[in-house]
């Protein structure tokens, strides 16, 4: 929300549920990112069960680090959950729905049907673009798909060629074993008929009740999933309890504690090397048939693919069967969570009260991830285990008294204790599995490496204060400040103040007018300051591998800083609420600044040092914005029939100022494709950089005497990551008991590189890679054939190209001839976000049976990409959560997501 306010740190917003703070963490580690490995985890918020929210609440500034902390200077997400009700008998709600989600093919590859597996004429023969050899055994040399060849830049199709392809060899119990057949483009049976359709089930029950004294709520929620990838699924059991109690008059007790079993199998890859997606989007053939291998894998058990080493070995040379891959290769995760609060309260007097708050959020979580003998690359068995703690104490003394009848105060004072602890260990098997299919750490074929293990504690100490006066209803007046030590900065420097205040004007009680409801004006400063991450101060060992039998450690490439300050963020805002025609109609504008100050960075020095980096605090990066939100009742009408209307535009503005005297860039992360994403002064933070074209004067792209494209070196600025603008247009119409509303999103503007079509192009996959020339000719024939493409440019003097390219063979479309900015693509969107049609069946209908209350629910999510701009992928696809955006390689596709729930109330 409103922009990046760290380089290098956690930019996310701050998740409360009741007052306890949730744990978001990614264990997608940012190493695995950007080396294109490892498996997408999700955030650990997920595990908050939406069928237990009561209330959303979104604080969009710095004001609430105050009773949050620092954390919340990315502003916070504040949930409250469904409690029971005093007074009220005892009542069980029933609620249960079922969600199917079906690919959205405009976000999957549409594959050029023209031509299949190969790279190009390079085989020789009487057909070049096919291997030729013997199969059958009567001396005569027969055609055999390029096996090897993971590309489509291959031999024309032709119903009537006949070719062995790979499904000809290895599996005597094929029907095609030993047998030449139609070389034809797979078509529906591509690469798009892996995917299943994703069927979701959802059912809770919960039990409330309450008397004058008490109330309490019992809820059990199982989250039950199965997604479009074979082999996959996520089984969540929820159980939440919540109550408060009376002890006298003054004293009330209340808690809130929730337990989550989540466990998953068979989350889908990221990046490039553990992925399946960057074989469908990026390396495959086109004439493959994806049900010849499912039947094979289903047959077998085997690793029988289409890329094999040879006709002779069906080792994979680059790609598994992906089958094979998510049976037996296939990943597992389990977390237990814990967290919830106690909370006790007591009237001093009716102006003052003191409550003592405990929260905890604990959770452990266990990961594996295999590879099976067979497969490509080694063989290998990974496991990682942690364990979260964190526990606040919370002292508060609450204040509300009017000091005169036209002035009114209320105020707080409170003191927190924050202490956590993390515990991790990853180890990996070292040079493949001893024991085939036995996955196990003790299986590994040579000795593990030190597995890599974490431990970290860290203490944050906080007292804070806060203050409101109301002046006639009219002004009002708010200041907080809070005191933190943390142990995470050097003891001379780590305790730090940071304030805000409030101010507001209620503008429409001193003007007299029927048109205007409600007008306010505020204002609002604030200081955050901000501890480091752990282990920062001082330098750590590290565990290198094993030279011989010594047993060696050695200091990490990383130069700690033992006099470290902390972050600094000062943010400015000001704010016009307007309501007209009895609130009918209601506007809200922000306008906004922040600044951060002091960063803790990671800075490259020279190797000499004995250090690839340092840490020390600097760099200045500014957001400023406008938000703006729009509500409005066009039509309300007696006989029940309402419209109301919400619209909503930010638009956010970063840069960053300064960092160091010694560089002026930092290089956030490095990807596949030779791009990085970096922070660079005078440039907003996420700018992507690359090979770009070289232009002329004119801004005409200049090709060389070949008739390529010229590119710059790799350091060019070619795309930045932050939108131009968001939005979204919510409506909702309701008619007596039926209702129907529609969620619209919108973003104008960002940047996407995607390595899907970096070296799908390349490989001839895509429909641009196979079209008539400028001639009336196919444009993959040769030159004398009457092929080729002359491109759009100029030639270094300046005048209009006119060279022909061969782009008969592998390679001219993709990554070997174009810049990288030829692959950045503008992530900008309009969706239809969400809809939903509710029916709630009338009370009259229900009075003969014992349910008081039914309603059902069609919903559908996702269901419409109205415009965008990447091709064959959703532009919000992406590697992970987190800083590292911009990139997209090997992306699941979207899903159209249709849903029916019912909901019965006695």
């Amino acid at each position: 929300m409103r922009g990046t306010n760290s380089l290098t740190g956690n930019n996310q917003a701050l998740f409360v549920v009741d007052g306890v703070i949730i744990d978001n963490s990614n264990n997608n580690s940012s190493s695995q990112q950007q080396a294109g490995a490892g498996f997408d985890y999700g955030n650990a918020a997920s595990d908050i069960n939406p069928e237990s929210i009561a209330t959303i609440n979104v604080l969009k500034g710095a004001a609430a680090t105050a009773l949050y902390g620092n954390r919340a200077s990315n502003g916070a997400i504040i949930i409250t959950t469904k409690k029971g009700k005093r007074g009220e008998g005892l009542g069980v709600t029933i609620n249960s729905g079922i969600q199917i989600g079906r690919v959205n093919k405009e976000t999957f590859p549409t594959y050029q049907n023209q031509y299949g597996g190969g790279y190009g004429a390079y085989y020789g023969g009487t057909n070049p673009y096919f291997f030729e050899e013997d199969i059958n055994g009567d001396g005569t040399d027969d055609l055999v798909t390029p096996l090897t060849e993971d590309a489509s830049y291959g031999g024309a199709f032709d119903p009537n060629l006949l070719v062995y392809q790979w499904d000809a060899f290895f599996d005597p119990t094929n029907p095609n074993f030993n047998k030449a057949t139609p070389w034809t483009f797979a078509g529906k049976n591509g690469p798009s008929s892996f995917f299943n359709d994703a069927v979701t089930i959802t059912n809770s029950v919960a039990v409330s009740g309450g008397t004058d004294i008490s109330s309490f709520r019992l809820n059990y929620s199982k989250f039950d999933t199965e997604g479009i990838m074979p082999n996959s699924e996520q089984d969540r059991n929820t159980i939440n309890f919540s109550g408060s109690h009376d002890f006298t008059d003054d004293f009330t007790v209340s808690t809130n504690i929730n337990f989550v079993n989540q466990k998953t199998l068979g989350r889908n890859g990221t990046g490039y090397t553990d992925n399946i997606l960057s074989n469908f989007r990026q390396w495959t053939q086109t004439n493959v048939n994806y049900q010849d291998l499912r039947r094979t894998y289903e047959r077998t058990g085997q690793n029988y693919t289409w890329n094999p080493s040879s006709t002779s070995n069906p080792t994979p040379i680059f790609w598994d069967n992906p089958y094979y891959i998510r049976y037996e290769n296939f990943q597992n995760d389990e977390r237990n969570r814990i967290y919830g609060n106690v909370l006790l309260k007591y009237d001093v007097a009716d102006w003052l009260n003191v409550t003592g708050r405990v929260t905890m959020d604990s959770y452990d979580e266990f990961q594996e991830e295999r590879t099976s003998t067979g497969s490509n690359p080694v063989a290998r068995y990974s496991r990682f285990n942690r364990t979260f703690r964190e526990y606040n104490y919370d002292l508060i003394l609450n204040f509300d008294q009017d000091i005169t009848e036209d002035i009114s105060f209320n105020g707080l004072l409170g003191t927190n204790i924050r202490r956590n602890n993390i515990n991790s260990i990853r180890a990996i098997t070292n040079g493949g599995l001893a024991v085939p299919g036995v996955f196990s750490l003790a299986n590994s074929q040579n000795p593990i490496e030190a597995p890599f293990e974490q431990e970290e504690e860290i203490g944050v100490d906080g007292v804070y204060a806060q203050a409101s006066f109301g002046f006639f209803n009219t002004l009002y007046l708010e200041g907080t400040i809070r005191r933190d030590a943390t142990s995470t900065l050097p003891s001379e420097n780590n305790t730090f103040y940071y304030p805000s205040v409030t101010g507001s004007y209620i503008f429409s009680n001193d003007i007299q007018t029927d048109w205007l409801s409600f007008g306010k004006l505020r204002l609002n400063y604030a200081e955050v300051g901000s501890g480091a991450d752990f282990a920062q101060l001082r330098d750590i060992f590290i565990k290198p591998t094993p030279f011989g039998t010594a047993n060696l450690f050695s200091v990490s490439d990383r130069r700690r800083n033992p006099n470290l300050k902390e972050e600094r963020l000062t943010s400015y805002e000001g704010g016009l609420e307007l309501s007209f025609l009895n609130r009918r109609l209601g506007l809200d504008i922000s306008l906004y600044r922040t600044l951060t100050n002091n960063q803790t960075l990671p800075l490259a020095v020279s190797g000499s040092t004995g250090f690839t980096q340092k840490v020390i605090n600097s760099g200045e990066l500014e957001n400023k914005g406008i938000e703006v939100s729009l509500n409005a009742s066009p039509i309300q009408t007696e006989s029940g029939f309402n419209w109301d209307l919400r619209v909503n535009f930010a638009r956010n503005r970063n840069e960053l100022r300064s960092l160091s005297e010694q560089t002026n860039n930092i290089v956030l992360g490095s990807f596949q494709g030779g791009i990085t994403l970096n922070g660079t002064v005078g440039q907003p933070f996420g700018v992507i950089k690359g090979s770009d074209f070289k232009r002329d004067e004119n801004g005409n792209r200049i090709v060389n005497a070949t008739g390529l494209f010229q590119r710059t070196d790799p350091d060019a600025i070619i795309g930045d990551v932050n939108p131009d603008y968001t939005g979204g247009v919510f409506n909702s119409f309701s008619y007596k008991n039926l209702s129907l509303s529609f969620l619209i999103d919108v973003q104008k503007g960002g940047s996407v590189f995607s390595l899907d079509q970096y070296y799908g192009q390349a490989t001839g996959l895509y429909p641009n890679t196979a079209f008539t020339n400028d001639l009336g000719n196919p444009v993959r024939n040769t030159i004398d054939n009457g092929g080729g493409v002359i491109f759009d440019a100029v030639n270094a003097d300046g005048t209009p190209n006119t060279t022909r390219v061969d782009v008969s063979s592998f390679g001219v479309f993709g990554y070997q001839r174009f810049p990288n900015s030829e692959f950045v693509y503008d992530a900008g969107y309009v969706k239809l976000r969400e809809v939903a049609l509710s029916y709630t069946i009338p009370e009259s209908f229900l009075k003969d049976i014992f349910f008081e209350k039914a309603t059902l629910t069609l919903t559908g999510a996702n269901l419409w990409i109205i415009h965008k701009n990447v091709p064959f992928a959703d532009p919000e696809a992406g590697l992970s959560s987190g800083n590292l955006q911009g990139f997209q390689s090997g992306v699941l596709p979207a899903t159209r997501d249709y849903g029916f729930n019912i909901n019965l109330q006695f």
